[in-house]
């Protein structure tokens, strides 16, 4: 694997300014709630980039270009309207189908596993997509922790609303608050991220702070941000986007070049800064980790 340096991969500008840039973003709006993170980030692992022959996405597009409808529908308004976004306190409660509930502040969260960096692919049903380094650690660190018990098939996740904060959200078509969800052996793969930050730096009010999942095999909208609630329970939890049109939207979303959107065609990507479009990998790239989830099942019908 390279073991590439983020001033070779990234513009040499924004690599200069990624720090100051994030900084000041991200703790507008996440004020003392963010300290306890803020002091972990020192000292975080670093992995080694595994995606070869793969440039990061320039830092000014992945905080500057989100779907975050509690924000705003279009790409920018994220970034715009979630600069005074509040996360302080914050709690992160697991229940459900657990014999050990839990509710976390974030200087709890922060004791349950080391930090690392992790440069994931990411894909937007839109058809782009990112190269990211995210920083957390993985989602069954917290999850193992509430001891799931037998009955525990799947995983619920609620995200944080606030329409005081979030006026935009009222001209955003959906139900809120936001919901996804994962079957549990998916979410308690090591490739699953309970993300704190990217760019080496505590996450930016737009893409998620302070806490939201990674998965980088599905497409985006399964990434839920600034999360509140992990329930894990044993039927399929709704979703979100599957509650507003389910033919659009399925349940296990995983990025799969042979299902396209009923409106677009889901075989080729434009990585954001590229101007040619690249072939879309089968869940995006991360099969010999991930395929053997769903050995057996028909990817077509279980879209």
């Amino acid at each position: 694997m390279s073991k590439i340096p983020y001033s070779q991969v990234t513009p040499q500008h924004i690599y200069a300014n990624r720090r100051k840039f994030i900084q000041n973003a991200a703790l507008a709006g996440l004020g003392l709630a963010g300290s306890a993170i803020a002091a972990k980030l020192d000292n975080v692992a670093k992995s080694p980039l595994s995606l070869k022959d793969e440039k990061l996405t320039p830092v000014d597009a992945v905080t500057g270009y989100n779907n975050f409808y509690e924000f705003g529908t279009s790409k920018d308004a994220p970034a715009r309207n979630a600069t005074n976004f509040k996360t302080n306190p914050w709690k992160l409660v697991i229940e459900g189908e657990v014999a050990k509930p839990k509710t976390y502040d974030l200087d709890s969260i922060m004791k349950l596993a080391p930090l690392e960096e992790r440069i994931y692919r990411m894909r937007c049903v839109e058809a782009w997509s990112m190269v990211i380094p995210w920083i957390g650690f993985s989602l069954s660190e917290v999850i193992k922790r509430a001891e799931p018990t037998a009955k525990a098939k799947f995983v619920a996740f609620e995200s944080y609303y606030d329409p005081r904060q979030m006026p935009q959200a009222r001209y955003g078509g959906l139900p809120f608050p936001y919901i996804e969800g994962l079957r549990l052996d998916e979410a308690m793969h090591p490739l699953t991220l309970l993300c704190s930050g990217l760019y080496g730096e505590t996450l930016p009010p737009q893409n998620g702070a302070p806490l939201r999942i990674v998965v980088p095999w599905k497409y985006g909208f399964k990434n839920i941000k600034s999360i509140v609630k992990i329930k894990l329970q044993e039927k399929q939890p709704n979703t979100t986007w599957a509650l507003a049109n389910n033919n659009e939207y399925g349940f296990y979303s995983n990025v799969n070049p042979g299902v396209d959107h009923p409106r677009w065609s889901q075989a080729k990507e434009r990585r954001i800064g590229e101007f040619f479009k690249r072939d879309t990998l089968m869940f995006n790239g991360y099969g010999d980790q991930v395929a053997k989830l769903y050995a057996g099942m028909d990817l077509k019908k279980n879209y």
